[in-house]
């Protein structure tokens, strides 16, 4: 039977005070040698304080160190990644955030999807990305 090992399990009661949540989730779930990552936000995994607000760029490149990050936690790195869903709130951010993110992952060639949406769980919040990735052999 397989095993899936859940990386920095959280309650949205704790994430999100100011919303009416009680959800039981986590960052990445590793199952078999997969590992999906939940959408990253520019927002420190430890102290959850919104980082670069306002700033596009600096956003991406705090979402990317998070993604980093929760790779690592699960075994896995950038370089494997497979795909990345990048949502952002407004079209006039996707070249700049997409060139942070391509510095990131560049001789990775994953499949990418963008897309443009309404708003994010903050308002402050201008770009999220998910990405699933394997761990190597």
């Amino acid at each position: 039977m397989p095993v899936h090992t859940r990386i920095r399990p959280f309650n949205t009661k704790e994430t999100y005070p100011e919303q009416s949540l009680d959800n039981d989730l986590c960052q990445a779930v590793v199952a078999g040698n997969t590992v999906y990552v939940r959408g990253q936000v520019p927002q420190d995994l430890d102290t959850r304080e919104n980082v670069a607000v306002g700033d596009p760029v600096g956003q991406a490149h705090k979402v990317m160190e998070n993604i980093t990050l929760l790779l690592k936690e699960s075994g896995s790195d950038l370089s494997h990644i497979c795909k990345v869903t990048v949502y952002l709130t407004d079209i006039r951010y996707r070249e700049a955030t997409y060139r942070v993110l391509g510095q990131h992952l560049k001789g990775v060639f994953p499949v990418f999807t963008g897309l443009v949406v309404v708003a994010l769980a903050r308002p402050e919040w201008l770009i999220e990305v998910d990405v699933i990735a394997v761990i190597p052999d």
